[in-house]
C-alpha cells in the first residue's frame, strides 16, 4: 500500500479515527532518529542561521532527531 492510498483511506475515517492516526503519527516522528545526512543538514541550517528562535528550534530537532526522542 503506499502513502497516497493510506492518507485517502485516512480521509475517510471519523473524525475520532483520524485523532487516533494522528497521535500515533505524532508519537512516531518524536520516537524516530535521524540520519546523518538530515542531522548534517540541521546542523548546517542552525550555523547559518542568525535568528536566535530558530536555533533554538534547530537544537531541539539535532536533540531529538540524535536521541529519538
Amino acid at each position: 500500500m503506499t502513502a497516497t492510498a493510506v492518507i485517502e483511506e485516512i480521509r475517510h475515517l471519523p473524525p475520532g479515527e483520524q485523532s487516533r492516526v494522528l497521535q500515533f503519527a505524532f508519537e512516531l516522528a518524536r520516537e524516530r532518529q535521524l540520519s546523518g545526512k538530515e542531522l548534517a543538514a540541521l546542523a548546517q541550517r542552525m550555523v547559518e542561521s542568525g535568528d536566535p528562535a530558530e536555533i533554538k528550534k534547530l537544537r531541539n530537532e539535532i536533540h531529538g532527531g540524535f536521541y529519538g526522542e
